[in-house]
């Protein structure tokens, strides 16, 4: 079994999840507005819909289909929410996604994750590009991407469907030469 990477920032833990993060993302999950503005999450969320998924994060690592990580405040362990890559080796790129609690919202917790997780995509994966989408009614995911230094590529006009509406989605990205001129800085 391969070991799982963990990250560290100034205020965060980027870990595994474990079994005994499940009830924290049940009730963080089950909030109707995390639903509402991600792609995967369904609403209600099933009773038992976070430990089937954390069941899953092992065997997705060990077959390089996705790497998640808990998103936990360094002061305290509280989980707050997820961020993760999903790597696709053969092009050298990922699509990161993420979420957070909504009491955790408008406190920076996901540009200072979602910047920690590039910086392991380029330097630890080698990825050459890493993207990510966002539901055109949720432009406060848009400025994270914009904070991380991703730039907007453009909207793809009704590419998905969430709860029986076609909604728009913006799509950025960066490349490895772009992060690694702005990590200088």
């Amino acid at each position: 079994m391969t070991e799982r990477p963990t990250l560290e920032t100034a205020r965060l833990i980027l870990r595994p999840f474990t079994l005994a993060d499940a009830p924290a993302v049940q009730r963080l999950a089950s909030d109707r507005e995390i639903a509402a503005t991600t792609m995967s999450i369904a609403h209600p969320y099933p009773a038992d819909g976070a430990e089937r998924w954390i069941n899953t994060h092992q065997e997705r690592f060990e077959h390089g289909e996705n790497v998640f990580f808990a998103i936990t405040r360094r002061a305290d362990g509280a989980l707050l929410g997820s961020i993760g890559l999903g790597p696709r080796p053969a092009h050298q790129r990922a699509e990161m996604g993420y979420w957070l609690g909504r009491e955790y919202w408008n406190q920076g917790y996901t540009s200072e994750a979602a910047a920690a997780v590039l910086g392991y995509g380029f330097t630890t994966l080698g990825l050459h590009r890493i993207f990510a989408e966002h539901m055109t009614h949720n432009p406060a995911s848009g400025r994270i991407m914009q904070k991380i230094g991703m730039t907007y590529e453009g909207t793809l006009r009704q590419h998905m469907q969430k709860w029986g509406a076609f909604v728009d989605v913006a799509v950025y990205g960066i490349l490895r030469e772009e992060w690694a001129a702005q990590s200088a800085v």
